[in-house]
């Protein structure tokens, strides 16, 4: 078998040479973009005179035929072609003789390309976005519905102070906001038209670019034909706050994974979001929670792929960045689909209430509180602080929590403490005497849901 690297080119060679510098097997994704731009171009070149009306009619005609085809499965996008801008080109040509070798007029595929990976990444932005609120969607009504679900919040994974479910979906509510926002920048920035920047340089045909613009739903034409066929900061945006998204998916499905452990049994996963073991009957995994988390390194992957790809690229196009492309549709892929299916799993999710309100008494989480108390009966904040301590102890000894101390208990260790240290520890009361926006009290919470509910509906 000839090499690569042999003292000259065998027929096989130039396959293996042809096979390595296609990119049809992936940039086929593109041929709805690919033949939007298309029309685009053929009617803008119309509209400067450079084709005929008859001309850019049967180029249309042509085109949308070759899209009508592709879609109802009669014609294949086989790999005899080079990249996806070539399939097109030459169908056409076929179906419509002469007129088709016009449709290249005034473009390069240096601008093709990178119109069809802005106008591709584009509607994949919008899609995300979608996702990202659907799950927003789900996370407010749980938050509606647990309002009076107390469970200990964390801080480095010991039990800290009560708080309730509402309150904790709060904080990722908060996170894919903010995820979200990223789509919407993303879209502002990249919202600029390639086409028509030629190969590095322009062209000298009279295209007007704005109108291609126009016709392509962009806010303007790229101002710098070298920059436009060899930017991909968007691209390295959105992978970077793909990679957000997943970090965020990452950590929920932690909590999620912990929460169905035996130990806590905080939640159970639907039966149609697990699975069992092979050999142990009495398994349920949380398989999506954990696909989630074990996937967000490949999407970090993509990103620093990309990065990686792009530090060196001198201007204009390179062949390095055929490159963004694979990768990128895996990323976007598998990030779409880890939100739909953990959207999927945390509304089919049952929350073990009880459990997790006695959680958080048996934690200590009121302790703060019980220190609080102390120090409104005249106790320094650093003694109330020593005492609460050695109430702990007592607890951790007793095996019980700070709400089964007897009052003659609690005064052994302090004399300030009265019958009212009962109420003043409850979780009830720990919560809701927590009123600042962004806390846990109920009244917080209400403004808070209600200004989220209409963040999704003007949204």
């Amino acid at each position: 078998m000839a090499q690569l690297w042999g003292g000259r080119f065998t027929k096989e060679t130039d396959q293996l040479v042809y096979n390595f510098n296609a990119s049809i097997s992936f940039d086929k994704k593109f041929y709805q973009q690919d033949i939007r731009g298309s029309i685009a171009h053929v009617t803008m070149l119309a509209k400067q005179g450079i084709l005929t009306e008859e001309e850019m009619t049967q180029i249309i005609d042509g085109l949308n035929g070759i899209l009508k085809d592709v879609e109802e499965g009669r014609l294949e996008i086989s790999d005899n072609y080079e990249d996806i801008h070539s399939f097109v080109e030459a169908n056409l040509i076929d179906r419509i003789g002469e007129p088709g070798k016009k449709l290249h007029t005034g473009r390069s595929r240096n601008d093709q390309v990178a119109l069809d990976m802005k106008l591709y990444t584009r509607d994949e932005v919008l899609e995300t976005d979608a996702l990202l609120k659907s799950l927003l969607e789900e996370l407010l009504k749980i938050m509606e519905e647990n309002l009076d679900t107390f469970m200990p919040g964390f801080t480095h994974l010991q039990k800290a102070q009560p708080i309730t479910l509402a309150h904790h979906m709060g904080a990722y509510f908060e996170m894919f906001k903010r995820d979200r926002s990223r789509m919407a920048d993303i879209y502002k920035r990249m919202n600029t038209c390639p086409l028509g920047s030629g190969a590095l340089a322009g062209t000298t045909y009279p295209l007007d670019r704005e109108y291609t613009a126009q016709l392509l739903d962009f806010d303007s034409a790229t101002l710098n034909s070298m920059d436009s066929v060899s930017d991909r900061d968007y691209l390295i945006e959105y992978l970077s706050a793909l990679s957000t998204i997943m970090m965020h998916l990452s950590r929920f499905s932690e909590e999620v994974i912990i929460w169905n452990t035996n130990e806590y049994q905080f939640v159970e996963i639907d039966d149609s979001y697990s699975t069992g073991s092979s050999i142990m009957p009495q398994k349920k995994n949380p398989d999506i929670a954990e696909l989630v988390r074990g996937k967000t390194g490949r999407v970090y992957g993509a990103l620093m792929s990309l990065l990686t790809t792009m530090k060196g690229i001198p201007l204009a196009y390179n062949k390095d960045m055929q490159e963004d492309k694979e990768l990128t549709f895996d990323a976007i892929d598998t990030v779409k689909g880890c939100l739909a299916l953990f959207t999927g799993m945390i509304s089919t999710m049952t929350f073990n209430k009880d459990r997790m309100e006695s959680s958080a008494k048996n934690g200590f989480t009121n302790a703060t509180d019980a220190a609080d108390y102390l120090v409104n009966h005249g106790v320094a904040f650093r003694d109330a602080h020593g005492i609460v301590g050695r109430l702990v102890l007592y607890c951790i000894d007793k095996g019980i929590s700070l709400d089964e101390m007897t009052l003659e208990e609690y005064q052994k260790i302090s004399p300030a403490f009265q019958e009212d240290i009962y109420d003043a520890i409850s979780m009830k009361t720990c919560v809701e005497k927590r009123t600042t926006i962004g806390a846990p009290g109920q009244e917080a919470m209400k403004q808070v849901i209600a200004a989220n509910r209409k963040y999704l509906e003007e949204n």
